[in-house]
């Protein structure tokens, strides 16, 4: 029993640290992610009432922080109706905006944008 626990926690640790998927440049960025990017930047005004929420990051698919410290934003998805699944999660002090993710997955996976 206890080599099963053993087991289950390792595999949950290497499931979330996978999630990371490495680094994307902005100039990789598909042209609504660079938008979202720029009303961060400027501190909005942001289209969606959840733009700039407090991201828990529940998955730890991101680098462990205290709470309150990543936030998320909505990256619009041209043909989808509401949010759809892309967002930036950006941590840190908000401007400038310091640790952004990129993910097209609704928190699947992760991208450091640099």
């Amino acid at each position: 029993m206890l080599v099963l626990a053993c087991l289950l926690l390792a595999t949950a640790g290497v499931h979330a640290r996978d999630r990371k998927q490495g680094d994307v440049a902005v100039d990789n960025l598909p042209q609504q992610a660079l938008r979202t990017l720029q009303l961060i930047r400027s501190n909005g005004p942001f289209p969606y009432d959840r733009d700039g929420v407090v991201f828990g990051n529940r998955e730890r698919a991101l680098p462990d922080k205290p709470r309150g410290y990543y936030r998320e934003y909505t990256v619009k998805t041209p043909g989808v109706r509401g949010r759809g699944a892309k967002r930036i999660v950006c941590g840190g002090e908000q401007r400038p905006a310091r640790e952004c993710y990129y993910t097209d997955d609704h928190y699947r996976t992760f991208r450091h944008i640099r």
